[in-house]
This record gives C-alpha cells, sequence and structure tokens, in this order.
C-alpha cells in the first residue's frame, strides 16, 4: 500500500550516502539494450554549433534558478531581424536605435497578436472612445468572427470587443519568439534551469536563454515525443525513438555534450531504458511527498512506476492494468485525500478510473452527445480539492467532475473555438491555443480571463510553463517552427 511504498522508499533514501548530483546510478554503466537509433546519437560536428571560452562558461549555468531578467533577451514577434546585443548580467537585451521611440507602436502592428480582457472582470465600463475596429481579428462592426461570437448555449464564454487598457500600450504584456527557426516541427520542451530543451521530429537541442539564444544540439536524429527535467534526481524522462521508448537521459552526461569538461562522464553510458517498454502514449510524473511516480499509458494498459533512490536510482515497476477497454491516450496520477492512489486517463470515448489498490476500472465521464470519437486534451486536478475533483478536457468543452464520476459543477467550460491544446497554468488559469485566438481562463469557474487575438491563422502547441512563464510553439509540418514566450499571472492580466 502507499504508506509503506513510502516507508520502504524512505528507509532506502535514509541510509545512503551524500553524493553529487553528477553521480551516475550503477545502471547507468551497464550495456543495456540498443535499438536501430542509439549508434546515431553522437555529437554533430558542425562548426557553427561548437561551444568554447565565455559561451562554454554560459552554458555551464544550466542548473541556475530562472531570474525575471531572462526575459529581457526575448526579441520581439517581427519578422525583421532586431539588433541585439548581451548585457553584463549575461541576459540579452534589444541595442539601442533611433527608431526605438515610437517602437512599442511598431511592434504592435508587426505582433502577431493582440491581446484584450473583458472590462466586467475589472469592473471598468467600456470606454466610449474606443474604437474596437482596430483590434485584430474583428470584422467591419466590430465583432468576432463567426466562430469566436459569444453563444448563449455556451456557458463561461463572456467576449468583449471593447477592451479597456487601465495601463499604458507600452506596459501591455506580449508574447515575443525566439527569433531560432527549428527546420523539424517541435514535439515538446522542458525548462532545465534557465534555458530551454527542445524536442523535435529529429532530435533534443538546448536554447541558451542565459545568453545570445544559441542552440546546442544534443541528441541527433532520434524524435523525442515526451520529456520532463528532474534537476534533483539528474535524470531527464522521454518518450522517444521510432519505438517510442520510454528512456531516461543523465542530465550530467547531456551537459557534458555542451562543455566536454569531464572525461569521467563521457565514458559511461548517457541514457538507460525503463523496462522494455515500446509504444509509449503518454507519461505523467506525480510527486506525492517525497515519493515521485511516473504514471505510463501504453496501447492498451497502464503501468505505475515509482522512482527508488539509490543504490537503485531509477524507476521501478510499481503496478500494472492491463487489457483496458478504452485505449489510453491521456494519463494522470491523483491521491485522494492522502490515501487513495487512482489512475485518471482518456481515451476517444472519455474519461476513465483505474483504482491502483483493487484494479477495478470505470468510467468517470463519457460526453454522450458526442456520437464520434472525442479528442481528449487535459486531466486537471483541481488544487484544494484532496486530489478529488477534476477538470476535464475535451474537444472545445471542459466539465467539472470527481475521481468517482459524479458532476461537481453545473458549468461546461467552452472554448470560444476548437483548441489544438490546452494546459493548466500554475497562475490557478487554463489555456487554450486556437488557430485564431489563445484564451485564458479561470480554472475554478471557466470564466474568460483574457484574449490573445492573431492576425493570421495559424497553429500553436503549448509546450512547458514554470511561474506563470509559457512557452509554446507553431506547428508547421514540413516548415520551419519557432519558440514563443509569455508571461502571465493574475495581477498582471488584471492590469492589461
Amino acid at each position: 500500500d502507499l504508506t509503506a511504498l513510502a516507508k520502504e522508499l524512505r528507509a532506502v533514501d535514509d541510509v545512503r550516502p551524500p553524493h553529487k548530483v553528477m553521480d551516475y546510478s550503477s545502471s547507468s554503466e551497464e550495456s543495456g539494450t540498443t535499438d536501430e537509433e542509439d549508434e546515431e546519437e553522437v555529437d554533430q560536428e558542425a562548426g557553427d554549433e561548437s561551444t568554447s571560452g565565455a559561451e562554454d562558461s554560459r552554458a555551464g549555468r544550466l542548473s541556475n534558478g530562472e531570474s525575471d531578467s531572462a526575459k529581457t533577451m526575448l526579441v520581439e514577434d517581427s519578422e525583421s531581424e532586431q539588433a541585439i546585443t548581451p548585457s553584463k548580467d549575461g541576459t540579452l537585451v534589444l541595442r539601442q536605435s533611433q527608431s526605438e521611440n515610437n517602437s512599442m507602436s511598431k511592434h504592435k502592428s508587426s505582433s502577431s497578436f493582440t491581446p484584450f480582457i473583458d472590462p466586467r472582470l475589472l469592473q471598468i465600463s467600456p470606454s466610449s472612445g474606443s474604437s474596437p475596429n482596430n483590434m485584430a481579428g474583428f470584422g467591419q462592426e466590430g465583432r468576432l468572427p463567426d466562430p469566436l461570437r459569444s453563444d448563449a448555449s455556451r456557458k463561461g464564454s463572456v467576449v468583449n470587443v471593447n477592451p479597456v487598457n487601465t495601463r499604458p500600450p507600452s506596459d501591455t504584456p506580449e508574447i515575443r519568439k525566439y527569433k531560432k527557426r527549428f527546420n523539424s516541427e517541435i514535439l515538446c520542451a522542458a525548462l532545465w534551469g534557465v534555458n530551454l530543451l527542445v524536442g523535435t521530429e529529429s532530435g533534443l537541442m538546448l536554447l541558451d536563454r542565459s545568453g545570445q539564444g544559441k542552440v546546442y544540439p544534443l541528441i541527433n536524429r532520434r524524435r523525442i515525443q515526451q520529456m520532463d527535467v528532474l534537476e534533483g534526481l539528474n535524470v531527464l524522462v522521454t518518450i522517444s525513438g521510432k519505438k517510442n521508448k520510454l528512456r531516461v537521459y543523465y542530465l550530467s552526461w547531456l551537459r557534458n555534450k555542451i562543455l566536454h569538461n569531464d572525461p569521467e562522464v563521457e565514458k559511461k553510458q548517457g541514457w538507460v531504458n525503463v523496462g522494455d517498454l515500446e509504444g509509449c502514449v503518454h507519461y505523467k510524473v506525480v510527486k506525492y511527498e517525497r515519493i515521485k511516480f511516473l504514471v505510463l499509458a501504453l496501447k492498451n494498459a497502464v503501468e505505475v512506476y515509482a522512482w527508488a533512490p539509490k543504490p537503485y536510482h531509477k524507476f521501478m515497476a510499481f503496478k500494472s492494468f492491463g487489457d483496458l477497454v478504452h485505449k489510453p491516450l491521456l494519463v494522470d496520477l491523483t491521491v485522494e485525500e492522502g490515501q487513495r492512489l487512482k489512475v485518471i486517463y482518456g481515451s476517444s470515448s472519455g474519461f476513465h478510473a483505474v483504482d491502483v489498490d483493487s484494479g477495478a476500472v470505470y468510467d468517470i465521464y463519457l460526453p454522450t452527445h458526442i456520437q464520434t470519437s472525442i479528442q481528449c486534451h487535459a486531466i486537471i486536478i483541481l488544487p484544494n480539492t484532496d486530489g478529488i475533483e477534476l477538470l476535464v478536457c475535451y474537444e472545445d468543452e471542459g466539465v467539472y467532475v470527481n475521481t468517482y464520476g459524479r458532476i461537481t459543477k453545473d458549468v461546461v467550460l467552452q472554448w470560444g473555438e476548437m483548441p489544438t491544446s490546452v494546459a493548466y497554468i500554475r497562475s490557478n488559469q487554463i489555456m487554450g491555443w486556437g488557430e485564431k485566438a489563445i484564451e485564458i481562463r479561470s480554472v475554478e469557474t471557466g470564466h474568460l480571463d483574457g484574449v490573445f487575438m492573431h492576425k493570421r491563422a495559424q497553429r500553436l502547441k503549448f509546450l512547458c510553463e514554470r511561474n506563470d512563464k509559457v512557452f509554446f510553439a507553431s506547428v508547421r509540418q514540413g516548415g520551419a517552427s519557432q519558440v514563443y514566450f509569455m508571461t502571465l499571472g493574475r495581477t498582471s492580466l488584471m492590469s492589461w
């Protein structure tokens, strides 16, 4: 049971000797199994990607905590190449120019996004001088395009076309993007200290946010579908490769691929597969007290692993649930009232739960009003509910239910359009990325907090977030993809 598992893991943890973060477990030195892509994980000897001197010291700050100053290195969302220069603190700032005095208006016109907020959220009446026709994405009558109009049958979708800025336009938060264009589609990303690991169809790269935005190739010709950085464990968890294996890379090994300053690390194998698992669909790392669980969705099964500290230093199998009726596409793990473990997973039919102790499988929510298969976007375990209440998002809706399958709120979260990506943000908000707009809503009520309208239709994908800093990418199959960045928070939203 959960208590016994915690005691066992703590007992092992308490007796382990102190060790450096760079230490490998004994398993990292084993030969391990290989697949057809293992021999391809070699450094790319490209001259323009090498590091030396000051760049090495900058890359050495991979594990530093993120600072607010990091956002200064982000260039505006403009197609023109901006002049940039590094500042003394290692961040990047825009170089002064003669046109900078009126640069805000230029940035507004060149930006791909236009932010606005419902004045009713601010309890301020719309200004009579506001002109909705100036907002990107509106028609001649100052209305939203048809797909984004408010529908009386849609609860919680409140959009006002007369936004009021209570701060000067120069203080309005903007979406920005990195100038680096990735040749293959960006599939995922994870923050490693202040820097960003980017997983694509063709490999793993590090975007140096502490310096001049340089990109370092780490793993080539291996598809990185999903990943999470666990700095305290010195590991990067991934679903990767043609066979979608669950593979763990050691951060010290990846760091050395940039710095090349530790010959001992170079001698050791830098990764290990978790079991013999192939065909992994999705996973979620869940922390409960001092235990780290990894719940994994396979073709027709769900498996739960628990991290065992040294001398094991790896994820070990804990529970397995096979022959599921509904194929899991999205998975999460909740601890009810600090006692009961339940796996929550989404399928093309709806959302389901597995009681970890008994193995009982049951339905939580099936959208019977939709006759075809559904696209499930997110499973959000609501804060301050003892792990019992959920918001499950699918298609263009979201429903509030508990882990026993009962509706908890007579409210349906309704997006203005079908989102391509949905994510919970630590500011207690939920974001939806659509082709026409990015919506920010309260996770508790579903009410609209703010919207970023696109000037042109585009597909966007959520990547990761930390401390209200949100990263997402353009999705352009066969074309160049770019990473976007924005800072969100209730206080800044309420100040628009």
